[in-house]
C-alpha cells in the first residue's frame, strides 16, 4: 500500500529547516569570522599594542628581532641560544620540535656537535654544559636560556669582547626575567636582549 506525499508540504517543511540553518550559518559566520576577530585585533591594538603586534624589539629605528622569537648566535662574543629544530633555523613558519627520542642518533648527533662547538669557542671551560645550551625547544624558536646556560658562556663572552666578566654579569642580571606572576615557570634570560644591551656597551 502506497501513502500519497504531498510535495508542497514536503517543500515546506524542509523550507522550514533550511532556512533557520542558513541564517544562522550566515549569523554565526559574520559574527565569529569578521565581528569577534576584528573586536579582539582592535582591543589588542590598544590595550596590548607590543604584545599584539609581535613583541618586535627596534634599535635606531628598525626592528632587529622580537622578544618572543629565538636567533641564530654563532660568534663568541655573543650568549648563544638554543638549538633550533626548524630549517632554516628560527624558522617561525616551520615551528616544530625535532620529537627525536632520548636514544635517536639524530639527537645524540646534534648534542655532541653543539657541545663541540662550545668547547670550541671556550677551550678553558671545562664546566658540565647546560642542557638548554645542548637541545633543542619544543616549538624550535626559544628565545630563552637558563640563568645557568648564560652564566656557562660568561666568560667567553668577556674574553671576546675585552671586557671584565663582571660588566657582562651584570647585563645578564637587568636581562633576567623571574617566574611569570611570581610562581609560574622558572627564571630565563632572553638571549636577544643581552647581545644587543652588550652591543650597546661603552
Amino acid at each position: 500500500m502506497t501513502v500519497p506525499v504531498d510535495a508542497r508540504k514536503v517543500g515546506i517543511a524542509v523550507s522550514s529547516i533550511v532556512r533557520p540553518a542558513l541564517v544562522l550559518f550566515s549569523l554565526l559566520t559574520v559574527l565569529t569570522g569578521v565581528i569577534y576577530p576584528v573586536a579582539v585585533t582592535g582591543i589588542a591594538n590598544v590595550a596590548f599594542a607590543a604584545n599584539a603586534n609581535g613583541s618586535l624589539v627596534t634599535q635606531g629605528g628598525r626592528v632587529v628581532g622580537s622578544a618572543l622569537v629565538g636567533q641564530g648566535f654563532d660568534q663568541p662574543k655573543y650568549l648563544w641560544g638554543r638549538l633550533s629544530g626548524t630549517t632554516p633555523g628560527y624558522n617561525a613558519a616551520s615551528s616544530s620540535g625535532s620529537n627525536y627520542g632520548p636514544m635517536n642518533p639524530a639527537l645524540l648527533d646534534a648534542v655532541k656537535a653543539r657541545a663541540a662547538a662550545l668547547h670550541a669557542a671556550d677551550p678553558a671551560n671545562t664546566r658540565p654544559i647546560p642542557v638548554d645550551l645542548a637541545t633543542a625547544s619544543g616549538s624550535g624558536l626559544d628565545p630563552h636560556i637558563t640563568p645557568a646556560a648564560a652564566d656557562y658562556q660568561i666568560a667567553r663572552v668577556a674574553r671576546a669582547r675585552g671586557i671584565d666578566e663582571a660588566r657582562v654579569r651584570a647585563v645578564v642580571a637587568t636581562c633576567t626575567e623571574g617566574r611569570s606572576l611570581g610562581f609560574l615557570g622558572e627564571p630565563r634570560v632572553n638571549v636577544l636582549a643581552v647581545n644587543l644591551a652588550l652591543d650597546a656597551l661603552p
